[in-house]
């Protein structure tokens, strides 16, 4: 069975400036390509590709697409981030099924990893990234995507997409 989680994809104009701002990525993170950014709805683990779908079809019929923005770096242990803000945001991932997670859900977008004895590389990227905003974009479907394992990271693809209401 593969791996599955939800998420948003952000547009090709957002990765791009997003791309640009970060600039010279060396300096000992381990960068997520990004071909890879999204923002994580729900983290399903191994899961029948076929039953998740149909789950999360119901679970996301007549919802409202989203707006959604990326904004200033922050960090957990080890993980560069990007704060995802969002009125609806938190409401569409419970629904995706966060809320189901024992953590709280915390709209992010992975862009490197580190090592956790070293929070200092992500420091320097939290202080550099702290006054970056994206423009605003309207979020109309959710991505069902497969993690697989490859040399140098995960492999995602899109299984399935489920359009959300346009306003």
């Amino acid at each position: 069975m593969p791996v599955l989680f939800s998420a948003l994809l952000p547009p090709d104009d957002v990765v791009e400036t997003l791309a640009g701002a970060l600039g010279d990525r060396g300096d000992g993170l381990r960068w997520e390509p990004p071909e890879r950014w999204h923002v994580t709805l729900a983290y399903y683990g191994q899961d029948d590709l076929d039953e998740r779908g149909a789950w999360l079809a119901e679970r996301l019929a007549g919802r409202a697409a989203v707006d959604v923005r990326l904004e200033k770096a922050a960090t957990f242990p080890g993980v560069l981030w990007l704060t995802v803000a969002g009125s609806e945001l938190t409401p569409l991932a419970h629904a995706a099924g966060a809320d189901a997670e024992a953590r709280p859900y915390t709209a992010h977008l992975t862009l490197a990893r580190f090592p956790r004895e070293e929070p200092g590389l992500g420091a320097r990227w939290t202080e550099r990234l702290s006054n970056f905003a994206s423009r605003s974009w309207q979020a109309t479907s959710v991505a069902l995507m497969t993690s697989e394992r490859e040399p140098g990271g995960h492999r995602y693809r899109v299984a399935r997409s489920f359009e959300l209401n346009r306003a």
